[in-house]
């Protein structure tokens, strides 16, 4: 019962902020409102946790929060310019990626929690090889599904897999974090999720390096 209802979260969450991505869509002030509020928290999540992790040792939070502050500044425009466009093609891009995250964030704890076996690494306990694989398999089945019709087969394996890899990398390193500061979430925002952090963590590297591959 834990299991589904905390797969049924994450569903919600997901489908929550992409329901917000496609009425951004359709405005751009929108947009603009959306993502700076989004980025903002995600912002505030990340320097919390290096107050946490360095504590009085101001210059490194200082230099870590400015290269935070450009990397986000580079995802926002990376989103941007997909609607600045117009582009629908790039649009399809944007959601493709999206949803390989929400697939592999998915996939990843429904196989971890259900067929568990040896953690994958002491960065994060709760990542196991079954969910590691589990990320890959879900998303795969499901972004055929979704993107046969708009990208050939090998693309579609290609990309996923590449998209999959980035964001899991992106869950770890956040997690890394975490873990020194010795905290289980980046925040509270997100009833029973966390923060936003905690739940974007994998689309926050793949969504800018997944449109510059594609």
């Amino acid at each position: 019962m834990d299991l589904m209802t905390e797969i049924t979260k994450r569903i919600l969450t997901s489908l929550f902020l992409i329901i917000l991505l496609f009425l951004s869509i359709k405005s751009y002030e929108l947009l603009l409102i959306i993502s700076f509020v989004i980025l903002l928290e995600i912002f505030y999540e990340y320097y919390s946790i290096l107050v946490k992790i360095f504590r009085n040792k101001k210059f490194y939070i200082f230099c870590l929060s400015i290269i935070a502050l450009f990397y986000l500044l580079f995802l926002k425009i990376s989103i941007l310019k997909v609607f600045i466009y117009n582009d629908e093609t790039r649009q399809i891009y944007l959601l493709f990626i999206i949803l390989v995250c929400v697939f592999t964030d998915i996939g990843g704890f429904l196989f971890g929690k259900t067929f568990k076996g040896k953690k994958l690494t002491k960065i994060s306990p709760n990542k196991t090889y079954s969910g590691l694989i589990g990320s890959y398999i879900l998303s795969l089945i499901l972004s055929v599904f979704f993107f046969k019709n708009y990208f050939e087969f090998y693309q579609i394996i290609i990309i996923t897999i590449t998209i999959s890899s980035i964001s899991q990398i992106g869950d770890l390193f956040v997690s890394f974090l975490k873990r020194k500061a010795k905290l289980k979430d980046t925040g509270s925002i997100l009833p029973g999720h966390g923060g936003i952090l905690d739940r974007l963590d994998g689309m926050i590297f793949a969504i800018p390096l997944g449109l510059l591959i594609l």
